[in-house]
């Protein structure tokens, strides 16, 4: 998994060298800009989406949030009842999930900086990668959905930038940055391909389309 590797340093970079503070806003209360807001509004729709992909009761439950950023996601996971296995890529996104996170529910929840494929954080009755691989390739996306869902019980809930025009437009312009200028770009995908790609495990939920924010909601079944 080359292509994945080098994705993943790319994306870690990016988000401790200068995307911290406005993730940070971002999933916050603070005020945004009218852009920012909608982003926000997305956010907020597709997590809610993918949390009713799994039981409202997840007492003895073993749960990846795989890409857990600050944390947002993983509170409303230990908050049904789960024991949560919180990753991220970037310490710092860490560092602000840890500090938000409620006493009462800190004794539920495991953070660890690293990607979110590797065998160390164990075996899972289900996984939640919002927004964490929209800067793969679709093969990149069939192995890491493979990796993860060997050690996942049930299913692995997911996100991916779909293949609007819209989208499509966004990484053809980004290709014409020098690559030092460049943030991580996301990569559209047709959710059939990932479908063909893992042999029919792959399912369409829901899409979100709230102004800039334009997600796909996609269940990956072992």
């Amino acid at each position: 998994m080359q292509d994945y590797s080098a994705t993943l340093s790319r994306v870690e970079d990016y988000f401790d060298r200068s995307a911290t503070k406005v993730w940070e806003r971002l999933t916050s209360d603070a005020p945004v800009s009218r852009i920012r807001q909608t982003v926000r509004e997305g956010r907020d729709r597709m997590r809610a989406i993918m949390l009713l992909r799994l039981p409202g009761d997840l007492r003895g439950c073993r749960v990846l949030d795989a890409g857990c950023g600050t944390g947002l996601m993983t509170a409303e996971l230990a908050a049904r009842g789960a024991d949560v296995v919180a990753v991220d890529i970037s310490p710092q996104l860490i560092a602000i999930a840890e500090a938000r996170l409620t006493e009462d529910l800190k004794p539920r929840v495991t953070f660890a900086a690293g990607d979110m494929t590797c065998t160390s954080h164990g075996r899972f009755d289900f996984v939640m990668a919002m927004d964490s691989l929209i800067y793969y390739r679709t093969g990149d996306i069939a192995d890491a959905l493979a990796k993860v869902g060997a050690r996942t019980a049930d299913r692995v809930v997911f996100t991916v930038a779909p293949r609007t025009p819209f989208l499509m437009t966004f990484f053809t312009l980004g290709k014409a940055f020098p690559r030092a200028d460049r943030s991580p770009t996301m990569i559209p995908q047709d959710w059939r391909h990932l479908t063909a790609q893992t042999g029919g495990k792959v399912s369409r939920v829901e899409r979100v389309s709230r102004g800039f924010y334009i997600s796909e909601c996609l269940e990956y079944r072992p």
